[in-house]
């Protein structure tokens, strides 16, 4: 990835997550206080950040699950893996696993150059 690239991605990523406190986070109607929000506007803007938010962490989520997966089965560690092996570890099918490993090599090889 180019420096631009990166520029470019971090200019594009949303406004991070905010943790709710536990105690609001155990009622299961509480989500982020978007029920308590009465304009339509506030709420479809609020809720559209964290739509992007949670899209962002998923996409950052599966980089880092195709990086360790790549690094679970790289040829030259003693303890390497099988596409077989992290399919279990990660509740994947052996053809998924297989691509995420290719993916996390692919990764790991640009973060690298």
């Amino acid at each position: 990835m180019t420096q631009s690239e990166r520029n470019e991605r971090q200019r594009l990523r949303p406004a991070p997550l905010l943790f709710e406190p536990s105690q609001a986070a155990a009622d299961p109607e509480h989500f982020f206080d978007l029920e308590s929000m009465e304009d339509p506007r506030e709420l479809l803007a609020r809720a559209t950040e964290l739509t992007q938010a949670f899209r962002a962490a998923t996409d950052r989520s599966v980089e880092f699950q195709a990086i360790a997966a790549a690094q679970l089965a790289d040829p030259s560690r003693f303890d390497r893996l099988t596409a077989a092996d992290v399919a279990e570890r990660a509740e994947w099918t052996e053809d998924y696993a297989k691509k995420m490993i290719e993916f996390g090599r692919s990764l790991l090889d640009a973060s690298n150059a």
